[in-house]
């Protein structure tokens, strides 16, 4: 029984090895560089980049290669231009087939059974008929200038004609261009004579300028040696006038500054001189400051005693004060209830008394207002006379006034070089009696009254019988 059950297990096993390897031989794959034509009982279909399962006898595969074909185009004949001129042309053409299933289809049914070179001779032959119609079209010189145009006229050309083939043109380049009469040598030899007499006219002319360039440098060097020489020279004259004037500068400069330091000598001998009566008169001051001082001193020393001795006294009246007004305010509160009691009957005699008071008052006041209009009267009357009077007899109290700050200095110094009355103490006295000039200006200021016609008035005072004077001085 266990023999039995290995045996059909391993009949199973081997049965599904078989069904694997035909399962495995009916699958076909096609690679990105090829398609897989498959034709048979569902019909033809391309398979490009995956696989398929082919099945026996019913269908059958064959395989397109879809790879770049790279062949020479060159025909054996010669080709005419549109000139007439026999040439030899050798091109290399890149062929594919397209991409797309239409084109794979195409490209099946025309090449499918044909080898490779079979197949490139086909494509050879188209390619060299439309070369010779596009080499017809064109000039020599158009044909070897212009490469790239043959190049594009050829794709644009042979695409239609590929397109039926199923096939597209990457790229066709032309290698070589030839002929057996040496047009295209000859063709270029006038550019090469052109090219060879431009090159001699430029070496001439490049000589000719080398040579005008090497004249004017050299005229130009004699010039500048010349101005640089004749620089050189002016250069010269003017250092030494130079040095001549800055010699008498020195000179000169030296003979000032001998000029100043014997001024500032003398001017530094006399303001020695100054200097020392100057620090005398310092040392004097001092003195007369220290004794100033020392008096000051001892005048504190006895304000200090005086009011020791006030304060002394101050404190012995104060208790003596203290004791009095204690008294006092004991007598003051007994008089108090006494006047309390006596004020009620007092009340009408004091009424009576300070109406008889204010009347006195009244009285007194009209006096003194009567009293004052008879001197305002008396004032009115005053003529000229007396307001001049008047103020000459205060003139000196004003002149007083005005010299009165002196009297508060302690001690005047005068320092006078001077040889004329107008310096020192003259000086001195001089001002303060242009100060008392100025009186009766001031006097003029703040009346409003000329005082030049207040005398001229006085004058003609004296010629009247009684030396009275009118209205407004008339």
């Amino acid at each position: 029984m266990t023999n039995t059950v290995i045996v059909i297990v391993g009949l199973c096993l081997l049965a599904l090895i078989v069904l694997l390897g035909l399962l495995a031989k009916m699958f076909r794959k096609a690679g990105p560089n090829e398609a897989l034509v498959v034709y048979g009982f569902r019909g033809p279909r391309v398979i490009k980049g995956h696989g398929t399962v082919i099945f026996p006898m019913v269908e059958s595969c064959r395989e397109l290669s879809l790879e770049l074909m790279s062949f020479d185009v060159a025909p054996q004949q010669d080709l005419y231009t549109k000139q007439g001129v026999a040439v030899t042309v050798e091109a290399v053409a890149q062929i594919k087939v397209r991409s797309d299933q239409e084109s794979i289809l195409t490209a099946a049914e025309q090449f499918l059974t044909k080898t490779p070179p079979q197949r490139e001779g086909l494509i050879r032959l188209v390619m060299e008929g439309h070369l010779r119609g596009i080499i017809g079209q064109l000039t020599v010189e158009q044909i070897v200038k212009e490469p790239e145009m043959v190049s594009d006229r050829m794709r644009s050309t042979c695409a239609d004609d590929m397109s039926k083939m199923g096939l597209e043109v990457v790229s066709f380049t032309i290698k070589e261009v030839r002929d057996q009469n040496e047009y295209i040598t000859n063709m270029g030899r006038p550019d090469i004579v052109r090219i060879k007499r431009d090159a001699d006219v430029a070496a001439a002319e490049a000589e000719r300028d080398t040579a005008i360039r090497r004249a004017n440098a050299m005229r130009e060097a004699a010039i500048a040696k010349a101005a640089a020489d004749q620089e050189r020279v002016i250069a010269e004259t003017a250092s030494l006038a130079k040095q001549a004037a800055a010699q008498r500068d020195l000179d000169i400069q030296k003979a000032q500054f001998a000029e100043q330091s014997r001024k500032q000598q003398a001017q530094a001998d006399k303001a020695y001189e100054l200097q020392t009566n100057v620090m005398q008169q310092q040392v004097i001051a001092e003195q007369v400051k220290v004794q100033q001082i020392e008096k000051e001193q001892q005048i504190k020393v006895q304000e200090a005693e005086i009011q020791r001795h006030e304060k002394e006294l101050i404190a012995t009246v104060l208790k003596q004060a203290e004791i009095e007004r204690q008294r006092i305010e004991n007598l003051a509160a007994a008089e108090k209830s006494r006047l309390m009691i006596e004020a009620e009957g007092q009340a009408a005699a004091i009424r009576a008394q300070g109406e008889a008071e204010a009347a006195v008052i009244f009285q007194k006041g009209e006096a003194e207002a009567k009293a004052m209009n008879v001197k305002a009267e008396a004032y009115q009357e005053w003529n000229q006379a007396a307001v001049v009077d008047r103020l000459i007899s205060n003139m000196a109290d004003v002149v007083r006034a005005m010299s009165e700050p002196l009297s508060k200095v302690d001690k005047i110094t005068v320092v006078s070089t001077g040889s004329d009355g107008a310096a020192g103490v003259n000086k001195l006295t001089g001002d303060i009696t242009k100060i008392a000039a100025q009186v009766p200006a001031l006097f003029e200021a703040l009346s409003g009254m000329d005082m030049r016609e207040l005398m001229n008035n006085i004058k003609g005072m004296r010629s009247r019988p009684n030396g009275a004077s009118t209205v407004d001085g008339k």
